[in-house]
């Protein structure tokens, strides 16, 4: 796919002034090209072209979604189609290099993203104006307070940006969610799977294993505290007089997360660990994908909703969820 040149040039330097990059910000994200990267990270063509090659090999990341072709115009004067790279494939790359200049380049375009989302710059107005909203502030204020008060990880801010930008109910959800206005009016679905203990257990033990591989957790990760996850699983399918308290599997999903998250009952990795259950739990109950095979929540969404809820104000419990529930209705 090539794209006319009509994205953000924003300039980039490191500390040291050995570096200085004209970085392209376009879809929310920041690209550089094949050339840029073997500046960056002070490496060969072959290099930086066996690191892409294998990060698409090993299915890290889909090309597709993270490469584009922008026309350029060179020294020469003559129009160009080049290949540039997103953040994604610029932070794996610097993870596969060890660079430190690598990491001072997450730094640098996570606090752009940061800007770029806390100012607005990055809505596009027309579909602001087809969804009726008169006054953004009052729609993001929410969003802007968990931006505001933290320290945003890449993941996380982009996150923010697909809540905002890729739900095409979002803005009408997030307005409710500011006026605590959100309710659960979906027909129930039964919840066919039933996530049982010990099965659970099994799951995060493996997760714990691989992440442990990568280097990505520790022995701490997973540790149950005083058997607080078998209750919080119990808790999900209470029922009173024979019927369930939480009916739909999206009411469900949406507990499980929030109580693992808030409720802290390991040691370490609550937000990860709530969000694998999510996923499972929708997965096994064959709710995960919208019934146009995309979806309901992706990676960055699913961090960016973990986020808000870590953040959330215990007395918003019943808002969160219902967010989280019509998302996942959407």
């Amino acid at each position: 796919m090539t794209t006319e040149p009509n994205n953000q040039i924003i300039i980039y330097e490191d500390t040291n002034g050995e570096v200085k990059l004209d970085v392209s910000l376009e879809n929310e994200t920041v690209w550089l090209s094949q050339k840029q990267l073997e500046v960056l990270f002070d490496k060969s063509k072959k290099t930086i072209s066996e690191h892409i090659g294998n990060i698409f090999k090993e299915g890290e990341l889909e090309k597709d979604a993270v490469v584009r072709n922008f026309r350029t115009t060179a020294s020469d004067g003559k129009n160009y189609n080049v290949t540039y790279y997103n953040l994604d494939v610029i932070i794996s790359v610097g993870y596969r290099v060890k660079s430190k200049r690598g990491t001072a380049f997450r730094i640098w375009a996570t606090k752009v993203l940061k800007e770029y989302l806390i100012n607005g710059y990055a809505i596009n107005q027309k579909r602001l104006e087809q969804k009726g909203l008169k006054e953004l502030n009052e729609t993001i204020s929410l969003l802007k307070d968990t931006i505001s008060k933290s320290e945003l990880e890449l993941n996380e801010a982009k996150g923010l940006l697909d809540v905002i930008l890729n739900y095409s109910r979002t803005w009408s959800l997030l307005q409710g969610y500011d006026e605590d206005s959100l309710k659960c009016n979906f027909a129930p679905k039964e919840a066919k799977f039933i996530l049982d203990f010990d099965e659970a257990k099994e799951a995060i033990a493996q997760l714990k294993t691989e992440l442990i591989k990568k280097g990505e957790a520790t022995e701490l990760f997973g540790r149950e505290k005083a058997g607080e996850f078998d209750g919080i699983v119990r808790n999900i399918y209470q029922t009173f007089g024979g019927v369930d308290l939480l009916p739909s599997v999206e009411e469900k999903a949406a507990n499980l997360l929030y109580y693992i998250i808030k409720g802290h009952p390991f040691n370490d990795g609550n937000k990860r660990i709530g969000a694998f259950m999510f996923i499972l739990f929708l997965s096994k109950n064959n709710r995960l994908y919208k019934t146009n095979g995309e979806l309901k929540i992706n990676d960055n969404a699913l961090v960016a909703l973990a986020l808000m809820t870590a953040k959330s104000d215990p007395k918003q419990k019943d808002t969160v969820i219902n967010l989280i529930v019509n998302i996942l209705e959407g």
